[in-house]
C-alpha cells in the first residue's frame, strides 16, 4: 500500500511540472512565438571608468532583434542591422573613418550580456571617451 501512494505521489508531482507549463499565461502567447525564430534580446549598459568590475552603470538600454528590431535602444532597427552584418561579433564592430575625436581620455565601459541568436553573449569593451565610443556605430550610440 506505500508503494501505491508513494507511486501516486511521484506520478502526480511529475505530471505537475510537465503539464504546469502549458496552463495559463503560456496558452495565451501567440504561436509565433514559439521557436520560429532564435531569440536575439540584449541589455547594454554604460558606465564611466576602466572596467565594468568597478564601474557602476549609469544608462542601460535593451536590444531585441528577433522577430522585429525593438526594444528601449534609440536606434533600434540600424543597431540590429549592424550586429546582423557583423555576424553577432561585437568585436567586429569597428570605428568610422569619418568621425574625428579628440585625445581626451575619460574611459567609458560598454557591456553586453543577453541572447543573439538563442546563442548566450558578453561583451565587454573599454573606449577612451564618449566620441570613441559613438564612433563604433549605432549599437554603441545610447
Amino acid at each position: 500500500m506505500r508503494n501505491t501512494a508513494r507511486w501516486a505521489a511521484t506520478l502526480g508531482l511529475t505530471a505537475t511540472a510537465v503539464c504546469g507549463p502549458l496552463t495559463g499565461a503560456a496558452l495565451a502567447e501567440p504561436a509565433a512565438a514559439s521557436g520560429l525564430y532564435a531569440p536575439s534580446a540584449l541589455v547594454l549598459t554604460l558606465g564611466h571608468g576602466e572596467s565594468a568590475a568597478t564601474v557602476t552603470p549609469e544608462r542601460a538600454v535593451t536590444l531585441t532583434c528577433a522577430p522585429t528590431s525593438s526594444g528601449t535602444h534609440p536606434a533600434a532597427t540600424a543597431a540590429c542591422a549592424e550586429l546582423r552584418a557583423a555576424g553577432g561579433d561585437f568585436g567586429a564592430l569597428g570605428p568610422r573613418s569619418d568621425v574625428l575625436c579628440t585625445r581626451e581620455y575619460n574611459p567609458v565601459v560598454v557591456t553586453v550580456d543577453g541572447v543573439w541568436r538563442g546563442e548566450r553573449v558578453s561583451y565587454e569593451q573599454t573606449f577612451a571617451n564618449e566620441c570613441v565610443k559613438s564612433s563604433y556605430g549605432t549599437v554603441f550610440a545610447f
